[in-house]
């Protein structure tokens, strides 16, 4: 190969904007149970605090996740699927498909 970098590829930008195993497991958490909050993923995923957040500020700049605040005092928000993330569903329909089927241990 003479080695230029596929910058205009589609899948290259998908998975830069959550193909990491954490974001997928937090989008996994969102088409099981609708809006969550911090705390609700943490508890289920029992990731460490600083992973949960970079991984929602990831989705949150990639359009996938919406922040919504519903308490100024004490300050909480709530986070939701945009648009763009509900459009995810096949997608992670299709990996647990995968899984499933084909994965060890699925």
């Amino acid at each position: 190969m003479t080695g230029k970098p596929r910058e205009n590829c589609p899948v290259m930008h998908a998975t830069n904007a959550m193909g990491d195993q954490w974001s997928i497991l937090i989008l996994r958490e969102f088409f099981l149970e609708g809006p969550r909050r911090f705390q609700d993923l943490q508890d289920v995923l029992e990731a460490s605090p600083n992973t949960l957040s970079a991984r929602l500020k990831k989705l949150e700049g990639a359009g996938i996740l919406e922040r919504r605040q519903y308490s100024k005092n004490p300050p909480r928000a709530e986070y939701h699927l945009t648009e763009a993330g509900e459009a995810l569903r096949p997608v992670i329909r299709a990996l647990h498909a995968w899984g499933s089927s084909f994965a060890p241990g699925g």
